[in-house]
């Protein structure tokens, strides 16, 4: 046991001392673990303080402890199970247009008329405080705060909404069950409940949700009520929603974006290791002779193999710690990023389970991907000592394949704990393995054409960097990596931003609308169109909507078909309000899959109609299905005359289902009208006019959506951007530890030169047309990999045509090629900078 115990203290002491004289080679390399590390614990520190922060407030954030909505009044039987439940709170809420007649603005809104107590749990935050509670008193409206700043609204100026004019008592900063993406489009006005029908928009086609909002006895089981009344509310186009289930969704979505922070954190660890890896091979290939001496005086291949793997070991735990801190202190920084996305203020607190993680990773990623070259000190022979070349000893083949298992198979498993499904788990590490696969083929290709095609013809400058890259202890396939898999990262955000942006994107000609105007009732569709006319605008579309519901699907009634709980049918086609149109012609956004249309209509009384390719799969429709609609009490036979695979993405109204003309002219119906505006003051001007005259018209003016769509985008894509930042940056202290670990070789051979006639002119050009070469190669491998993938992407999940952006060629690939080749010349200034003799004094010192 002492021996034991005395073996193990000089381990650690020649360890020690021979790390003191190395360390500073291996030191860039654990600065890019420091980073993958910091990356990944930040992520996960933060998701865990988001997790546990939505958990908390889940009763704040929906203002109760569970709600009863619905889309329509509510029914007598869901009425009835609302009565029974003594709701608190109640709350009408649709979006509508606002005026600000005090600034001649007016701005689409999420009007919600408050009633009860509710909040229940959380608080209208206002300004000034008193306004949360006077609103109601004072018949007044609570206007978002940043609608406020917007219009440079004051307290006491006026906000109308429909027929009515509120006085403004406040500014509202927040108030439950609001979240960001909805505020961010249409900000919300808070009236008082009982101002509602006064308003005069709820009416026939308006969008009008109705909340009922409860508070829970300490004793109830939220879940079993959930259950119980949940299938009778689903009947009636009615839902339940507890405090659990909103904060289970709403983590559900931001655990998602999380996950995918995580991976890109993940690659720059990934890419750390890359480094730890090739500074472990050159940093042991220059050991061995020492480590076959230490054998010649009675060390065991145990002993030489454990000093390293301890040097390794620490350092590891060392960059483990340092990661570990920086990414706690990093956590504090997302909610500043991303708090205009959030529906809450997170607090930011320090968790066990990443700090146990990174000490963790930093040890056994450093040691796993270090194993490689520590194999080779195994099994390096005594006689090294004595031989004039340096003839390398491979590690046994069994022993090489069983540690490359062991990487892939960590970084599936950990991929797996990030993603939680096996499969996105092994497309990762696919993904990986082809990308690192294809880098590592290309630079391989690209030195074994160097070889087999040299340019012999070429100049001495230009041979000798060309040599350079596939000399013995070459960095080429390291850099291209490194290089390569920052510029993929990169490259492929910038172009997945834009595939986004382009599905939302508008076409800029005279009839392609760019405003539309919702809820117009029939009596106004002449005054309306003629508002339009009088702009010297064109009525672009003037498309009647229908609203109805699902009776019975071949034969099968809407009660059975939500009773079934084996048929795979969707559920939500029998409890959806449908609204539709009717068209004897397919728009731009369509194209037929199966059957045709227009379809003439049959001596049967069947009425053919058009279905969505989506609708058709969920409810499992056929071409020559029946299927009977309840069109607001009136039942009409129809049956799918075809079936259209239609592009919801398109900015333009489409539908799910589609009549044919003649038959629901004179159904209860409302108007959508579409318009294009040629700038933004005279889709101002129309707007004001007709929120003035027309004050139910919603209207929705895209420009504006898109430049909300593109702001979320934006913010978005800046936290992608700075988690993908870890990536460039590790990337680039693995190409700087690369480039200084190489540096002792290259001395020897600059020295040679120098000590041959070379000048220091020639070992620069020498010098840069190599880095230059990597860089170009590895950046642009990099960014033609992202073009490939993007493409895929664009075309298999986006289902959009890709323009690529210009960003990675204009900005990347010049700047990364900049800096790999700034990086390779400041490693040969000291060379250049002083005498053979004392060059090679102070490097043998």
């Amino acid at each position: 046991m002492q021996h034991s115990k005395a073996n193990f203290k000089w381990l650690l002491k020649m360890a020690w001392r021979d790390g003191k004289a190395s360390g500073k080679r291996l030191l860039l390399f654990m600065a890019s673990i420091i980073l993958g590390i910091a990356a990944v614990v930040s992520i996960q520190s933060f998701s865990k303080n988001l997790k546990d922060n939505i958990g908390l407030q889940s009763k704040a954030l929906m203002g109760a402890d569970y709600l009863i909505d619905s889309k329509q009044i509510p029914t007598e039987g869901v009425q009835a199970i609302i009565d029974s439940l003594k709701p608190v709170g109640n709350e009408v809420s649709f979006a509508s247009m606002a005026a600000f007649p005090s600034q001649s603005a007016n701005k689409l809104v999420q009007v919600r008329g408050i009633g009860g107590a509710f909040p229940i749990y959380g608080e209208l935050e206002t300004v000034p405080v008193s306004a949360a509670k006077a609103y109601q008193s004072g018949n007044a409206a609570l206007v978002d705060a940043t609608v406020m700043l917007q219009f440079d609204l004051k307290i006491g100026d006026s906000v109308k909404v429909g027929n009515t004019t509120f006085p403004i008592v406040g500014s509202l900063k927040s108030a439950p069950g609001s979240n960001a993406f909805s505020t961010t489009m249409a900000p919300p006005v808070v009236l008082p409940y009982e101002a509602m029908e006064a308003t005069g928009l709820l009416q026939l086609g308006s969008r009008v949700e109705y909340n009922y909002y409860f508070k829970a006895a300490p004793e109830l089981d939220i879940d079993a009520l959930d259950d119980e009344v949940d299938p009778r509310l689903d009947a009636d186009n009615a839902d339940f929603d507890s405090h659990t289930s909103v904060s289970e969704r709403l983590g559900k979505n931001y655990e998602n974006f999380a996950k995918f922070l995580n991976l890109v954190a993940f690659i720059a660890l990934l890419l750390g290791c890359v480094g730890i890896a090739s500074s472990v091979h050159i940093y042991i290939k220059e050991k061995l002779k020492a480590v076959a001496v230490l054998k010649c005086i009675g060390g065991t291949r145990r002993q030489s193999f454990l000093i390293y793997l301890i040097q390794i070991a620490g350092l590891g735990f060392l960059g483990g710690i340092i990661g570990t801190m920086a990414g706690l202190g990093l956590q504090a920084l997302f909610p500043i990023f991303i708090q205009d996305l959030l529906p809450f203020d997170v607090e930011i607190s320090i968790s066990v389970q990443p700090i146990i993680m990174g000490l963790l990773l930093g040890v056994f990623m450093s040691v796993l991907f270090a194993l490689l070259p520590l194999l080779k000190t195994w099994f390096v022979s005594p006689l090294e000592v004595l031989r004039v070349q340096e003839d390398e000893n491979p590690a046994s083949q069994k022993a090489s394949a069983l540690v490359l298992l062991a990487i892939v198979v960590f970084i599936f498993l950990f991929s797996l704990w990030f993603l939680e499904s096996w499969k996105y788990a092994l497309g990762f590490v696919g993904g990986i393995l082809v990308t690192f696969s294809i880098l590592a083929g290309v630079s391989y290709l690209f030195m074994r054409g160097i070889k087999k095609y040299f340019p012999h013809s070429w100049g001495f400058t230009a041979r000798q960097s060309l040599l350079n890259l596939f000399r013995p202890n070459n960095q080429t396939m390291v850099l291209i990596l490194a290089i390569g898999v920052g510029s993929f990262l990169i490259s492929t955000l910038y172009f997945t931003k834009d595939i986004l942006l382009a599905k939302a994107s508008l076409e800029n000609s005279e009839d392609s609308p760019n405003v539309i105007l919702l809820d117009i009732q029939t009596p106004q569709k002449e005054a309306v169109a003629a508002a339009i006319q009088n702009k010297k605008l064109k009525v672009l579309d003037n498309i009647p909507i229908i609203t109805m519901r699902v009776h019975s699907i071949n034969g099968v009634s809407a009660d059975v078909i939500r009773e079934d709980t084996i048929s795979k049918r969707g559920k939500w086609i029998v409890n959806h309000e449908f609204r539709t149109t009717f068209r004897d012609s397919l728009i731009a956004s369509e194209s037929m899959e199966s059957g045709k249309w227009p379809v003439a209509r049959e001596g049967n009384g069947l009425i053919p109609i058009s279905i969505s390719d989506n609708l058709a799969k969920d409810a499992q429709l056929e071409v020559g299905d029946s299927v009977v609609f309840n069109v607001q009490g009136v039942l009409m036979n129809t049956y799918i005359g075809g079936v259209r695979t239609v592009d919801w993405q398109r900015m333009q109204l489409n539908f799910s289902v589609v009549f044919p003309s003649g038959v629901l002219e004179n159904a209860p119906q409302f108007t959508v009208m579409t318009t294009n505006a040629p700038d933004e003051q005279i889709s101002a001007g129309l707007q004001q006019e007709l929120v003035s005259n027309f004050p139910n018209v919603t209207i929705l003016d895209l420009r504006q959506v898109l430049a909300t769509v593109q702001g979320i985008l934006d913010k978005i894509s800046w936290v992608i951007n700075f988690m993908a930042f870890f990536s460039i940056l590790t990337g680039i202290i693995v190409l700087i530890g690369s480039v200084r670990t190489s540096k002792y070789q290259r001395i020897k051979e600059s020295v040679l030169l120098r000590t041959l006639g070379a000048k220091n002119k020639q070992i620069l050009k020498i010098t840069a047309l190599e880095y230059f070469y990597l860089g170009i190669l590895g950046t642009g491998i990099g960014i033609f990999l992202s073009l490939v993938a993007s493409q895929l992407l664009a075309y298999f999940v986006f289902k959009a045509p890709f323009v690529p952006s210009l960003v990675p060629f204009f900005v990347l690939l010049p700047g990364i090629t900049g800096i790999v080749l700034l990086i390779g010349l400041s490693n040969s200034r000291s060379v250049l900078n002083s005498p053979p003799l004392e060059v090679l004094r102070k490097e043998a010192g």
